[in-house]
């Protein structure tokens, strides 16, 4: 006798995922071109026809706990080779941006970052923290933030110390880093039993030192963004993408470097324009400005791609981080003191909003995407 089961759909998650970009889902009639079409899915329980299936049930629960959905880099071959313009990549992107918001903590604060009338708030929040906090610390006599900086050599620190900058964003960064590690753990137990309920995996045990060895394999397939070239459609998005990700690794060298030379070394800047870290920064932001643009580009010109506001948020962050990096500097360098103080002060709310919203918005990708992909590698399935 056949076993019985009884789903329960959630229609309010089949409206969500409408919402977040897979409006098209009743299209799909499981004729599975998508899961042919796609070049990187697995030959073994083949990406995405099944998740148009549970998507269309609205089995949120198994859908969330479904790593398959992140091994989809939304390349577009099976949105284009639809035959019912379903678009299968935006669905499975929808999904993402559910289960980002499902897994991050708290959730208002994931709500208010998907809501594009939110954003005014969420930038002046910032913003009070930097005024707020050096006008306390002013009434004990601490001047890390001067309105009126002295007359000479234009530098940040002068308007805002970069030591006030430091107690800032690095309990900033940590807290973000704790907000991904509650919803990894999270996310990996769901993918984990998902994986064992559907016979993708017999091991309930895991292998540490097999783990070590996927993470290894993984970064460096996210490295060379090799993924992104089995793809037919969208081949040119890895250009962009290595742009963005490289630029933010730059940047992550330089403010280490930065950061000891204060802190450790004593060295204040401003630093000499051949300092060769100098020059990596540079090199770096200008990297971010022109990978934000491609980014840009290609979203505008795939008229089959869905583009809301959680790819724009996104997009538009990355461009303004790069933007005020570099306008910053060249107003200091232009003798421009006024105006590179006012740049600065929006550039420092973009970075402390890159570390604070992070887990909750589409860069959240990075995490979520390289785990699923580690667990993939593991589990031999890719």
């Amino acid at each position: 006798m056949a076993e019985t089961m009884m789903l329960e759909p959630d229609v309010g998650f089949i409206k969500e995922v409408g919402k977040l970009g897979g409006g098209d889902l009743k299209k799909c009639y499981q004729c599975a071109t998508c899961s042919v079409a796609c070049p990187i899915s697995p030959d073994n329980k083949p990406f995405p026809r099944k998740e148009m299936i549970a998507a269309s049930w609205g089995l949120k629960d198994k859908l969330v706990a479904d790593y398959d959905v992140w091994l989809c880099h939304n390349c577009g071959d099976c949105t284009t080779l639809c035959p019912r313009g379903a678009k299968p990549g935006e669905v499975l992107g929808a999904i993402r941006a559910y289960a980002v918001r499902e897994y991050a903590t708290p959730k208002a604060l994931s709500k208010a970052i998907a809501n594009p009338k939110m954003l005014p708030v969420l930038l002046a929040i910032p913003a009070v923290i930097f005024i707020g906090l050096g006008l306390i610390l002013k009434l004990f006599g601490i001047n890390w933030l001067n309105f009126s900086p002295h007359a000479g050599e234009i530098w940040q620190a002068n308007f805002i110390s970069n030591y006030l900058v430091d107690v800032i964003m690095i309990p900033t960064f940590f807290g973000s880093v704790g907000v991904f590690a509650l919803g990894l753990k999270r996310f990996l137990s769901d993918i984990h039993s998902s994986a064992l309920a559907e016979g993708k995996t017999s091991s309930e045990k895991i292998d540490i030192g097999q783990v070590v060895r996927a993470l290894v394999n993984t970064v460096l397939t996210n490295i060379r963004h090799s993924q992104f070239s089995e793809c037919g459609e969208n081949k040119e998005r890895s250009t962009a993408h290595m742009l963005v990700l490289f630029s933010f690794i730059g940047l992550f060298i330089v403010t280490n470097c930065f950061f000891i030379a204060e802190w450790v070394l004593h060295i204040e800047g401003p630093y000499s324009q051949f300092n060769p870290v100098k020059w990596l920064g540079n090199v770096a932001g200008v990297a971010l400005i022109i990978g934000s643009l491609l980014l840009w580009k290609n979203r505008l010109a795939k008229k089959d791609q869905g583009s809301g506001y959680w790819d724009w948020y996104l997009i538009g962050l990355v461009f303004a981080l790069g933007l005020t990096g570099m306008l910053t500097q060249i107003a200091r360098l232009g003798g421009m003191a006024g105006l590179s103080y006012t740049i600065y002060f929006l550039h420092l709310i973009f970075v402390w909003s890159l570390f604070a919203y992070t887990p909750f918005s589409k860069l959240a990708h990075i995490v979520y995407r390289t785990a699923a992909m580690v667990y993939a590698e593991y589990t031999n399935r890719v």
